[in-house]
């Protein structure tokens, strides 16, 4: 069992930086790939950004793509989300999870965290 924690969210001016992160416990996720998904008020969740179990391979959502940065720690077993060049419609409850396949498919993922909210305001 891998109980994920994110932290970091909070409200942003556009234009403006966030970092979250993504702590594990019970077990580290050091050999799974971990990805950052979002859902916005009303919408469905859709997947952000991913990082392999090595940090070797990172995929990002085209909406993001130049503007956020995943990495990893496995010494630290933590994942962090740089988050640059905010927008309003970055605005959602983003989410870490983790499991043994990479891919932007929220199915690939068995465990959850309980996500951090961001509010990007114009």
């Amino acid at each position: 069992q891998v109980h994920l924690v994110e932290s970091g969210g909070g409200p942003v001016q556009a234009g403006g930086s966030l970092r979250l992160s993504c702590a594990a416990s019970g077990r580290s996720f050091s050999s799974n790939a971990v990805g950052w998904f979002r859902q916005a008020p009303g919408k469905e969740r859709d997947f952000v950004a991913a990082i392999s179990w090595s940090g070797g391979v990172t995929y990002y959502a085209d909406s993001v793509k130049g503007r956020f940065t995943v990495s990893r720690d496995n010494a630290e077993n933590t994942v962090s989300l740089q988050m640059d060049s905010l927008k309003p419609e970055d605005t959602a409850v983003y989410y870490c999870a983790t499991g043994p396949f990479l891919g932007a498919e929220a199915a690939r993922y068995d465990y959850w965290g309980q996500g951090t909210q961001v509010t990007v305001s114009s």
